[in-house]
């Protein structure tokens, strides 16, 4: 599953819309046969303001 696929590879679930936007062809896939080969780019993990819960981010 793609969540599982992300947590093995990246560390961290927050990446499988990475995965899924690096593969559009398997989209719609939830459980993968055996022998599927994912493209799985490479990502920064740094948090950004996006990332961060409401009462972290600054206003102004």
């Amino acid at each position: 599953m793609w969540d599982s696929i992300s947590h093995q590879v990246y560390g961290d679930v927050k990446f499988t819309d990475v995965l899924i936007n690096a593969n559009p062809e398997y989209r719609y896939i939830y459980i993968f046969s055996e022998g599927v080969v994912l493209d799985v780019p490479d990502v920064e993990d740094r948090i950004t303001a996006d990332d961060l819960p409401p009462w972290k981010k600054a206003s102004g």
